[in-house]
């Protein structure tokens, strides 16, 4: 007995050639709205399909209703894109069976220490700067920064923020404490949910200098006096202890919240209530999907 099965019980997830669509025969599933469309991360996007084409072909399954049309179920900005570039087709990618697929994927936006990380891969493999800086629509000084991302930072906190959207100003704060003190930064930043520039200002300003590198005490103390200091260090202390104290609590005052949006991501797994809902009622379908990816 061999361990192959019967061609018949063999379902393939996609069709075995890409199928070259109109885009108008494309319906999508999720509103790509204004905010989207003028973030850093849809100009990369543009930018890259103008300078490299297509890297990923949209996913699309065959509308039961309709087999002229496609229902779209990866690649929104892609395809939006392709759209403000006034392109009529495209090849995609036929899912064989709409229900298998989820349709509640996130859209995927690369965490600054991984877009660090992907710019010193590409530049370890010979690739120009300039070309970098073209797919990604920034300039070369905005490369060579992203680039020095992370030195000063230690690798405990480069663990810890690695999949989180830190602004680059925001490693220049911790880069001017010492490690143990970039850590706690980092573990409170990570607690709160908050990687602002002005709560690492914050978090600074309540570092005591011991716990600063050498040349950043000066500028921390800039108008401030000494008894303002101390005030602060105490309250950033008292907060670190409150903060610690409510973790527990704070995740089984939000369980309900949680059962809750599992209920309704639960629902956007099913291709039948996304359907309807995207032609019927798509202002609820967008609502939706807003809660699942907050």
């Amino acid at each position: 007995m061999t361990g192959d099965l019967p061609s018949d019980r063999v379902k393939f997830a996609f069709e075995p050639e890409f199928e070259t669509i109109p885009i108008a025969d494309i319906i999508p599933l999720r509103i790509v709205g204004s905010n989207v469309k003028a973030s850093l991360k849809y100009g990369q996007i543009k930018s890259s399909i103008h300078h490299s084409g297509l890297a990923e072909p949209p996913v699309v399954a065959r509308d039961r209703n309709d087999r002229g049309k496609f229902l779209l179920l990866d690649g929104h900005i892609r395809l939006a894109v392709l759209q403000e570039m006034e392109v009529r087709e495209v090849n995609c990618l036929v899912a064989t069976d709409d229900e298998a697929y989820t349709y509640n994927k996130r859209i995927s936006r690369l965490a600054i220490v991984q877009e660090h990380q992907m710019i010193l891969k590409a530049i370890k493999r010979g690739v120009p700067e300039e070309t970098i800086a073209k797919v990604l629509n920034l300039n070369i000084a905005s490369i060579r920064t992203r680039r020095r991302l992370l030195t000063g930072i230690c690798p405990e906190v480069v663990e810890l923020l690695k999949d989180k959207h830190v602004p680059m100003n925001t490693f220049t704060e911790l880069r001017k404490m010492k490690p143990l003190r970039q850590i706690e930064a980092a573990q409170l930043m990570v607690t709160m949910n908050k990687f602002s520039i002005t709560y690492a200002k914050s978090l600074l300003s309540a570092t005591p200098p011991a716990q600063l590198v050498e040349g950043s005490k000066s500028k921390k103390n800039s108008g401030l006096s000494q008894e303002q200091i101390d005030l602060m260090e105490q309250e950033s202390a008292n907060l670190d202890r409150e903060v610690r104290l409510i973790e527990e609590s704070y995740g089984k005052d939000h369980l309900d919240l949680v059962i809750a949006i599992g209920y309704v991501r639960r629902l956007l797994e099913n291709a039948r209530v996304v359907r309807h809902l995207a032609q019927h009622y798509p202002e609820l379908l967008a609502e939706f999907q807003k809660m699942v990816d907050s």
